[in-house]
């Protein structure tokens, strides 16, 4: 392991399920999960928000999903549901609970799924969350060298898209 690898076992506990953009935890049951590293680029203390007094943004490790500091193959099972929302001030509610794309978001989201995917073992599963409020899930899924293997809709609207993948030796572009 080089000077830049993080040490995916934590507190004596191994972890081998990564949440590459965890933010709150919103999705998860158990939100300190034993097995799973949380990662994110931020931290919110609980109390920010008077919305959502009890909010916080805690990850175990602070760190960008575009430059994941893990050895190839280091994770059975990858979760990513990164920022989607591009049109919205940095002050607002939506943007400090979620974080937001910015200028060259293309580029982000294509080297954050390239992350998340060389960091998944060989048949490991990465699920991919995605909201079509502003941008389609079509044009997302053309940055990616290989497509889901199935998906399901979800939300009010149905704008949140999940997605399943799996690290297939040889079965991408």
């Amino acid at each position: 392991m080089n000077s830049d690898e993080k040490d995916i076992n934590l507190n004596g506990e191994n972890k081998f399920i990564l949440d590459a953009s965890c933010g709150g935890r919103c999705f998860w049951f158990d939100k300190k999960q034993k097995n799973t590293l949380y990662l994110d680029e931020r931290v919110v203390p609980k109390g920010s928000f008077k919305q959502r007094p009890n909010f916080e943004v805690k990850p175990d490790l602070v760190g960008d999903f575009t430059s994941l500091k893990f050895k190839d193959k280091s994770f059975k099972l990858v979760v990513w549901d990164p920022p989607h929302i591009k049109r919205i001030g940095n002050k607002s509610w939506m943007s400090q609970r979620y974080g937001m794309l910015g200028e060259g978001w293309e580029e982000k989201i294509r080297k954050g799924f390239e992350e998340c995917f060389r960091v998944l073992e060989d048949y490991g599963v990465l699920i991919f969350k995605w909201s079509e409020s502003e941008i389609s899930v079509k044009r997302v899924l053309g940055l990616f060298h290989t497509q889901p293997l199935f998906g399901h809709t979800t939300g009010r609207a149905g704008h949140t898209k999940w997605m399943t993948f799996m690290k297939i030796p040889g079965d991408h572009k």
